[in-house]
């Protein structure tokens, strides 16, 4: 980067510093904070990096951000002497927090898996673009690893619990800490994709072809072989293969799946990766906060934050594989994109189970 260019990137890090410790002294959170300096997320972290912040003094405060060396899957494997860790994903509607150990890591061709008994993650690591390893001030220990894709959108973020071992968490960060290291610089934020619109498909042939499924993880070939979006699939095979329900479909599932305690998988996504949890929910609550309604799962080792007022639609969604059909519930925001799925909790060779069907009967008078 050019001396000019650099200087010019550096004025622009020093305004988003001074609206982000305004945002943060009227109790604003880091992504709020963000927003208010008109800016991504990402580079919001940048902005407080060595490389762009040369002449930091003691007194200055705000958030001190290391970035990373982009090594993604050793630095995810170097996490397991730390033990329980949180792992949150999100995208604009759901939060997913999972408190556990980053174990069983592999990746192939740029797709990661994290296999762990509670850390459960599909990772995309072509659009893992910048990491920061942030503390609350310089000297102290980090207390997150933040990643976020080209656009300055978070892609997966791992926190430091009460219970980690944070001497191990600092030893497994310091060989991947670069604070020479200039930041990316991010790319505009794009335009939100719109899934809505009408398909040119042959439905027969692609209803056929949803018929021949064996496995669910066949679905993503089947849309990307008729070129059709996951919306679009929801309205071709509707009343055949789905059902439309309200947005209420998803809170009163899971209120009903913690009332019977029927165990579930909760899938919710980011760009970069997808997290999952399995097993019971136990406590749900919905929250009006701000004026805005959200669902919430608040157990411990597993959070779930649903901004209900994002939901345009769910979708009870079957699909046909060797183990007999199996059901799901698919919640759309109102651009037409999947922001959460539900599963009954089941492992591979195993049928779905009937008390999961039976929650999925009860939403029958849930209609959109």
């Amino acid at each position: 980067m050019e001396r000019q260019e650099l200087e010019a990137v550096r004025a622009e890090a020093q305004r988003v510093r001074a609206v982000m410790a305004q945002a943060r002294t009227r109790g604003q959170r880091q992504r709020e904070a963000a927003i208010a300096a008109a800016t991504s997320e990402g580079a919001a972290l940048a902005a407080h990096t060595p490389a762009l912040w040369p002449d930091r003094r003691a007194t200055d405060t705000g958030p001190y951000v290391q970035p990373l060396r982009p090594d993604w899957l050793a630095l995810l494997r170097a996490l397991q002497p730390c033990g329980p860790l949180m792992a949150l994903t999100r995208n604009d509607s759901v939060v997913h927090e999972k408190v556990g150990v980053y174990e069983n890591l592999s990746a192939e061709g740029g797709v990661g898996l994290a296999l762990g008994r509670d850390i459960d993650l599909r990772l995309f690591f072509q659009h893992w673009q910048a990491g920061f390893a942030v503390s609350d001030a310089p000297g102290e220990v980090p207390r997150s690893i933040q990643i976020f894709d080209d656009t300055g959108q978070a892609v997966h973020k791992i926190f430091v619990r009460p219970n980690s071992d944070t001497r191990a968490w600092q030893s497994a960060l310091a060989p991947f800490l670069d604070e020479g290291r200039l930041p990316s610089v991010f790319l505009a934020s794009r335009d939100a994709d719109d899934d809505r619109g009408e398909s040119s498909c042959d439905a027969a042939e692609f209803l056929h072809a949803w018929s021949q499924m064996t496995d669910t993880h066949e679905f993503f070939g089947l849309l990307k072989r008729f070129g059709v979006s996951r919306w679009q699939a929801m309205q071709l095979a509707r009343g055949h293969y789905t059902e439309r329900k309200a947005p209420s479909a998803v809170e009163r599932l899971l209120q009903a799946a913690a009332f019977e305690g029927v165990p579930i998988m909760v899938f919710v996504g980011s760009r970069g990766c997808i997290q999952i949890h399995t097993g019971p929910v136990r406590r749900v609550e919905t929250l009006d906060l701000h004026g805005q309604t959200w669902v919430n799962v608040l157990d411990e080792g597993f959070n779930l934050h649903l901004l209900l007022d994002d939901v345009d639609s769910c979708w009870v969604v079957r699909k046909p594989t060797v183990d007999g059909e199996v059901t799901s519930l698919e919640v759309y925001d109102r651009r037409g994109r999947c922001v959460a799925m539900l599963f009954g909790a089941r492992k591979p060779g195993q049928p779905e189970s009937g008390a999961w069907r039976g929650l999925l009967r009860a939403l029958e008078e849930v209609t959109a």
